[in-house]
């Protein structure tokens, strides 16, 4: 039988080459499910999807299930401790590590810019603007990917051609801080202008995004960072590593770059085409703050004007994370995972209404924490007892006001028989426990607040926020800050505070930098901010080396008062709060100079002897 088989697939095999032989093109078929190169930069629709692939790149964007914040003082991670924040990394144990940061996916992003920037040279179809269009883009995600890069490890290989096969050498040095930043702008300019008055699709790069990008990067260009001199005198690390060109300017005019990051963020507000209520002369009115804050992370009802640049998603694609943001991050008691949790010390921060800062020494403050204060607050953050969605059918009859419970407390007679009772968004929840917060808040910014969206099944459709206005707004405020014109910087900042309801500020001089600083953080909260912020003005070691800090709230039912169904009432209860260091069994904060810049992965300095380490992981 084995010698049948045998021979009826010999037989096959003759037949099957004697009637291809008068074919000729037999050897030239082509694959059936793949598009060759020629095919794809010839047809305008295949160049088109390969360019809008390159944009999946930026993954989930600000809307990932842990927000970079979660590595920064104003968040904690709920699923694990953060080796970044134990200053615990090394080249062979890089820490948690986003996607849109990561060394090996940006280079994979940037080669696919570099081949269609190559093919697009020279387009093979017959359309100028859709093609001049496209460079632009590609100029912008190279841009973006590189500076990615650039912000987390330093100075990196610049690589504008791709590489193939033929290449002799794929060993490429790092380039300068210098180099990397006059490349990135380069590639920035050009698409400025290769995509001046072009008609886009949302989502896409425009003139717009662009320029505000420039205008990031030249900010971050003239921060104490990448000043070696300045750097040098505020760590010894950097102090000690023998090349300091890898990590900023050695030499140089500070000054000029200051009014460089300037010149570049005011030239995008001189476009007028970007901004929300910027042009309030005082403060608005508390809700009308709260709402407006909403309706700019929204990017609706008039605060879409505030994006630039944005990644938009869509239910019914389940590969976008980012629209799964309610189920990662809602509290427990609604299903939701409670992944980034935001702390006491990202609480404190937030101002009362007139502008004073919390206290926890101040009875009236510490007797009622979340009452007057900034109503980015309450846009932000779910506390204990703000008021929030339906719950889902097992927790309706439990809390049918819809209120987050992050305390314990009493039902029963006050006085009398009473039963400890754990509030619904606790890690002793009745609903799930496992994934409570630790830190006794939630996150509500990125929210969609539609009471119908309380099935974590169902996605959400809010985008992701790269780049908005307001940034570039602060931008320009922190350079006036350095140039020392105070005036100027109090009138753009205090605009941004108006909008939200909250009073000018009047400080000057270093007060004045404290409180502007204090002000970023508020208003670009969980958008990716805070981790090169608190790195690139050298106030890390302050920032970020202390442990993090949580909430412990009690509600104590007031004598002869009676509750069978707990809602939050400081008519019936006395409510307490206490706030403690989180375990050191869930994660020991520290800091260390070498977190300035993080390791370049030991595979990757393997693959190519010709890269440089960064200071302190040698």
């Amino acid at each position: 039988m084995k010698n049948i088989i045998i021979n009826y697939f010999l037989l096959i095999l003759v037949v099957g080459v004697s009637l291809n032989a008068c074919n000729s093109d037999f050897l030239n078929t082509k694959p059936l499910d793949k598009v060759s190169g020629d095919a794809v930069w010839s047809d305008q629709a295949l160049s088109e999807a390969f360019i809008n692939d390159v944009y999946n790149g930026i993954r989930d964007g600000i809307l990932d299930q842990m927000s970079l914040d979660c590595q920064t003082d104003n968040a904690l991670y709920s699923f694990g401790k953060q080796d970044v924040n134990e200053a615990n990394v090394s080249p062979s144990n890089l820490g948690t590590v986003k996607n849109t940061m990561e060394w090996s996916a940006m280079y994979q992003r940037i080669r696919a810019t570099n081949i269609a920037l190559a093919n697009l040279a020279k387009p093979k179809f017959d359309n100028k603007t859709v093609s001049d269009r496209m460079k632009g883009e590609m100029y912008f995600l190279r841009g973006y990917y590189y500076n990615q890069l650039l912000r987390y490890y330093g100075g990196i290989p610049i690589i504008k051609s791709a590489y193939t096969l033929d290449n002799p050498d794929f060993g490429i040095a790092r380039n300068t801080y210098e180099e990397c930043v006059n490349a990135i702008v380069s590639d920035l300019d050009s698409a400025a202008l290769l995509l001046q008055g072009k008609t886009l699709d949302a989502g896409r790069a425009t003139q717009g995004a662009a320029m505000a990008l420039k205008a990031r990067v030249l900010l971050y260009a003239a921060s104490d960072l990448h000043d070696i001199p300045t750097a040098k005198t505020k760590s010894s690390v950097i102090a000690g590593f023998s090349k300091p060109e890898l990590l900023g300017y050695t030499s140089g005019d500070r000054k000029t770059r200051w009014q460089k990051a300037k010149d570049a963020a005011k030239a995008v507000m001189d476009l007028n085409k970007y901004g929300y209520k910027l042009n309030l002369s005082s403060p608005t009115t508390a809700a009308d703050g709260q709402q407006n804050y909403i309706n700019l992370y929204l990017s609706r009802n008039g605060g879409e004007t505030d994006g630039i640049f944005l990644k938009y998603y869509i239910r019914a694609s389940p590969d976008d994370w980012g629209s799964w943001f309610p189920r990662n991050n809602m509290p427990n008691g609604y299903h939701g995972w409670t992944s980034s949790q935001p702390t006491q010390q990202l609480v404190d921060s937030y101002e009362m209404m007139d502008g004073t800062k919390f206290d926890w020494s101040n009875p009236t403050h510490a007797s009622a924490p979340y009452e007057n204060r900034d109503p980015r607050f309450y846009a932000s953050i779910l506390y204990d007892g703000a008021q929030w969605k339906p719950r889902t059918p097992d927790g309706a009859g439990i809390d049918p006001a819809g209120q987050i419970q992050m305390g314990f407390y009493e039902v029963g007679t006050g006085g009398g028989a009473t039963t400890p009772y754990a509030g619904l968004d606790t890690r002793n929840s009745t609903i799930e426990n496992w994934n409570g917060t630790w830190t006794g808040y939630g996150i509500r910014k990125f929210m969609d607040p539609d009471p119908a969206l309380v099935d974590m099944s169902i996605r959400q459709e809010v985008p992701s926020i790269q780049i908005r206005f307001t940034e570039v707004v602060l931008n320009y405020a922190e350079a006036c800050l350095a140039l020392g014109e105070e005036a100027e910087a109090k009138t753009w900042i205090n605009r941004v505070r108006y909008r939200v309801g909250m009073p000018a500020i009047t400080e000057s001089g270093a007060a004045l930098v404290t409180r502007y600083q204090n002000e970023r953080n508020v208003e670009m909260l969980f958008e990716d901010q805070r981790f090169y912020d608190v790195r690139r003005w050298m106030t890390a070691p302050t920032a970020l080396g202390k442990q993090a800090k949580i909430i412990v709230i009690t509600g104590k039912l007031k004598s002869g008062k009676t509750v069978s169904t707990y809602k939050y009432s400081k008519d019936n209860y006395t409510y307490s709060y206490s706030v403690q260091d989180l375990g050191t069994g869930k994660e020991n904060r520290k800091w260390d100079d070498k977190i300035y810049f993080l390791p370049i992965s030991r595979d990757e300095v393997n693959r190519n002897n010709k890269l440089v380490q960064n200071p302190g992981y040698n």
